[in-house]
Parts: structure tokens; sequence; C-alpha cells
């Protein structure tokens, strides 16, 4: 077993902050946010939770979904320490805890892309397996989608800067204040997959004609 820092979350909704586990960091607060759903889902709305996954560190995003209407309930990033199999071991039992707390309906996470460095690679789809394997007891349906296809969504350019990703994002949602670009990537991969519901919800009437 290898030592971590302290994990800490900070509640967007609340304010709290507690401590769950040692060996990540969970710690971008909403500054400000001007619609934020409560940590218990409404009745009528789907709860999506995003991951932007990372060894090092680990974006995640809630937000409500209900109708058309988008709210954000929760965002934060996972900062892991230790070897690499304490990283792992940390992205899971933190991802459990969020899942556990905030029940979300559907998960959407990034894919993997493709790199260079075949052990960066490795190392990224691991953490990836890890954070979806975190939500496995939930039995709640993983969608993935590429970075480009979620940045094409959100900003409308496959190619868009982070910045350009954590700016939309803020637009979106309505918050106020500053989104950390791993927590942003995570909550623009649930907005896009909310956009994706709306589209199929479409079709399926379009078909059944």
């Amino acid at each position: 077993m290898g030592t971590g820092c302290n994990l800490l979350v900070r509640h967007a909704a609340t304010g709290r902050v507690d401590h769950i586990l040692a060996g990540a960091l969970v710690n971008e607060p909403a500054a400000s946010p001007i619609q934020v759903a409560p940590p218990v889902k409404p009745l009528g709305c789907v709860r999506i939770l995003g991951i932007d996954p990372g060894s090092q560190i680990t974006g995640f995003g809630i937000v409500d979904l209900d109708g058309k209407r988008t709210a954000v309930v929760e965002w934060g990033s996972i900062r892991t320490s230790g070897e690499h199999s304490d990283r792992l071991r940390s992205i899971f039992r933190a991802l459990g805890d969020i899942v556990r707390e905030y029940r979300p309906a559907e998960v959407a996470i990034e894919r993997v892309f493709l790199s260079r460095n075949a052990d960066s690679a490795l190392k990224l789809g691991q953490a990836r397996a890890a954070a979806m394997c975190a939500t496995f007891a939930a039995d709640v349906p993983i969608y993935e989608y590429s970075a480009r296809h979620i940045k094409k969504a959100v900003v409308g350019s496959g190619a868009a800067e982070k910045e350009q990703v954590q700016r939309m994002v803020r637009m979106i949602l309505g918050v106020r204040g500053e989104i950390g670009a791993d927590a942003a990537d995570a909550l623009a991969a649930a907005i896009c997959h909310a956009n994706e519901r709306g589209v199929r919800a479409a079709l399926q009437v379009v078909a059944k004609g």
C-alpha cells in the first residue's frame, strides 16, 4: 500500500468540505453559480456524471438534465499521488464515493486518444478503466465520446482550445466563477451527452412518424 495526501471534496451545492479517504484531492468549488441543482436528484431529472480520465488528475462533473434545461450539481478533480497502482486505487475509490453520493443515472466519459508515448497511453487507459469500474456497482449505462466530438458539441469546433471549453461550459451552465480545466472537460462530456440524448429522442419521434 502506498501513501498519499488526504482527499477532500468541496460540494458546489452546499459548500461543505468532507474528508473521504487518503490518496487524492478533489477540490474544485463552485464560485457563485447561477443555477445549482440540489445534491438529491429532483423527480423527472436525468443525472449525468461526466468523467475526464487521467492518471494524475481525473476531472468529474455532474449535471441534472430536466427537459432542455441543464443544471450543474457538482464538479471537481481527483489529484492522485504515489505509485501508479496507488493512483488507480485513489481514482477508483474517490469516484466510487462520488457515484454513491450523487447517484447518477448515466455516465459520459472521454475516450482515450492515441499517444506517441506508449507508456503514457497505457497509464491513461488504466486510469480510464479504474474510473469506469468505479461506476459498475451502480449498474448505470456508460457512454463514450472522443475529445473532438465533445469539443464540437460544446464549443462548435473539434479543435477548440481548453480555455474555450472552460469558457463555454461556464456560459452554458451559468457559472460566474472559474472552473478548472479537468473539471471543465468532465462537465463538457456531461453536456455533450445531454445534447446527444436530445438528438436521439428527436430521431425516435421522427422514426415513429
